[in-house]
């Protein structure tokens, strides 16, 4: 069996605005998380083309002991909380899959997305098969809706609610938003189709379903933060964050062997 969801991000960017957005806000998270001997580690960067696809090929280590649940380090060995992520961004699509070494064929995280310039009302977008597609749940994420936030995640400087763009007078978004955009500004959506397999007796759907919920923080959390530092990489160009992608891998590395254990955990999770 695999859980299968779809989220749907809208936001007040264009398609063209969010490449640059999400590259940045990428590589800005990435260090948040990384410290203590945890975290992102960048194997690869680098242009790829396969079957007439064109785009970035970037391969990840994610080291996460601190940030699974308890129930799950209890039963994992020392190195099976390593996750291999490997994402092909052919953008306006995107296809990210994690795996792990230990659990091989009984684990994997598959996220297809596809950036589109709508609100959201697209059904089927990814084109699955009827039978298929009748088994997705589709989950709406309101950016500006801080009860989607959980209270140890919400941090005031990163609430569109509450934040105003000097550079594009965006924001603040009010609970309406979608509905309220001014006539000269873009919007778009991300499409996020997110399968979920994990495969271990007793264990199957208590998991799957943590996977989702933390995917669902994590998409809401990071598109919070990507309009909210729009100041930031707006004018931004391609060559610009492919010299910050470099000097993050860096820094990354010798974040994740110095200082203390940083940013999402779920060691709470029962």
């Amino acid at each position: 069996m695999v859980l299968i969801k779809e989220y749907r991000v809208v936001l007040p960017v264009s398609v063209e605005e969010y490449q640059v957005g999400q590259l940045y806000s990428v590589a800005e998270a990435s260090k948040n998380e990384t410290g203590g001997g945890e975290g992102i580690e960048v194997l690869k960067n680098e242009p790829y083309e396969k079957d007439g696809e064109k785009g970035q090929y970037t391969h990840k280590i994610y080291h996460l002991k601190s940030k699974v649940p308890g129930y799950v380090k209890m039963i994992a060995p020392e190195g099976a909380l390593v996750f291999h992520e490997k994402a092909w961004n052919a953008y306006p699509y995107c296809r990210t899959i994690v795996t792990n070494e230990y659990m091989k064929d009984d684990f994997m995280i598959k996220i297809e997305t596809w950036h589109k310039p709508d609100m959201g009302t697209i059904e089927n977008v990814h084109d699955l098969d009827e039978q298929t597609w009748r088994t997705v749940e589709v989950v709406p994420i309101d950016i500006a809706n801080k009860e989607e936030v959980a209270p140890g995640d919400y941090k005031p400087e990163e609430d569109p609610a509450l934040f105003h763009s000097a550079k594009t007078d965006r924001g603040p978004l009010g609970p309406e938003w979608k509905n309220e955009l001014k006539t000269d500004c873009p919007y778009m959506c991300a499409y996020k189709l997110v399968t979920v397999k994990f495969r271990w007796w007793g264990l199957q759907t208590k998991v799957e379903n943590f996977i989702h919920r933390q995917e669902k923080r994590i998409f809401t959390n990071f598109h919070r933060q990507l309009f909210c530092w729009i100041d930031k990489w707006v004018g931004l160009t391609m060559e610009d964050i492919r010299r910050m992608e470099e000097e993050t891998q860096k820094e990354l590395e010798e974040l994740r062997k110095t200082g203390p254990i940083r940013g999402t955990s779920a060691a709470h999770e029962q």
